[in-house]
């Protein structure tokens, strides 16, 4: 399958990322393609090794790649040396449309003291609760619900069937994807002779500018202070983020991860699938924590972290796991002989 695109010149996509051309600066490329599958007249990227041999063969027009890699391609190349940077830069400017003049479907219900920017598009069945504010050029497609004195910055867009709860605060360029759910009650319950009261969540939700959040991920508002979300950040699906949960500028975290109530998260840290974090944590700026690890104690430094263990042959892992359970009459043993040297 191949996405069309506008039709532009391979002088023009190079100059989007300031990268030099081999081959025929006036060629014309109006798709993107798989190297495997790429036909004439249209871009690829190339970054895997393992597809080198589609590298060698592909029909593509055009291929973006490091200047190391530019002898074994038998076409017109866009010289990188971060191709799959400069082909996500590239790729978002050639499918990029402009949103038309303000549009806003007859079935949407709009409080009558709503401020509603320049260029905004409403979806079919939008409500937008009173004292709420949507800024320039924002999109909010069809079924979207933005409670009470919401504020949703310029050039932010909310996909289908997203629900955000009062007071919430969006920066712009949000980017917020089909059920997501945020500012709902954070995990706040005591325990009164064995029954549960639920204690009231007070806080807000802040979310800074040029954020990403991923399909049905939900961000708890505080219960007291607010549950934060800085500049650049970037969410997959299905993540839970709980109340008074504050994560730094620019770290990405992937799907199915859990961050209970208030720990923080450092800046430009990257957080594996199915990872767990559990509450009243900290974690530094720069911290890499690989896939479904759990981390269960503060990270104070910088550095790739890693729990679990990894995937074995059933009959092995129950073998390791009867030594597992000997581990602690083992050293019992080994600090008694260590005594007797």
């Amino acid at each position: 399958m191949s996405i069309t695109t506008q039709q532009v010149s391979i002088r023009e996509l190079a100059d989007i990322v300031d990268a030099s051309i081999h081959g025929d600066p006036d060629a014309v490329i109006s798709g993107i393609a798989t190297l495997e599958l790429a036909e004439q007249g249209e871009l690829s990227f190339f970054t895997n090794r393992k597809y080198h041999k589609f590298l060698t063969i592909t029909q593509a027009t055009v291929v973006i790649l490091h200047p190391d890699d530019v002898d074994n391609c038998p076409t017109n190349a866009i010289l990188s040396d971060d191709p799959y940077l400069a082909y996500a830069k590239i790729a978002t400017w050639l499918t990029q449309s402009e949103i038309e003049q303000t549009q806003i479907a007859s079935s949407a219900v709009i409080a009558d003291d709503v401020v509603i920017g320049e260029n905004v598009n409403i979806g079919a069945h939008v409500v937008i609760g009173t004292g709420s504010k949507i800024g320039h050029n924002v999109c909010l497609h069809a079924g979207c619900v933005v409670a009470d004195n919401v504020t949703i910055g310029s050039e932010s867009v909310l996909y289908s069937n997203v629900s955000i709860y009062s007071n919430v605060i969006i920066g712009e360029k949000a980017i917020i994807h089909s059920g997501a759910v945020i500012g709902s009650d954070g995990f706040g319950i005591a325990n009164e002779k064995g029954q549960w009261f639920k204690v009231p969540q007070l806080g807000r939700v802040i979310i800074g500018d040029k954020v990403e959040i991923g399909a049905n991920t939900t961000i708890d508002r505080g219960a007291i202070e607010d549950t934060v979300i800085e500049n650049g950040v970037k969410l997959d699906n299905l993540i839970q983020i709980a109340h008074n949960v504050l994560i730094g500028e620019n770290t990405a975290i992937a799907g199915c991860v859990g961050i209970a109530g208030s720990s923080t998260i450092g800046k430009h840290c990257a957080i594996g699938g199915g990872s767990g974090i559990l509450g009243h944590l900290s974690i530094a700026d720069h911290v890499h924590i690989t896939a479904t690890s759990l981390v269960t104690k503060s990270i104070n430094e910088p550095g790739v972290y890693s729990s679990g263990t990894p995937l074995q042959e059933n009959a092995q892992w129950h073998k390791n796991f009867v030594r597992f359970k000997q581990l602690d009459k083992m050293a019992r043993r080994l600090n008694a002989l260590e005594k007797k040297i």
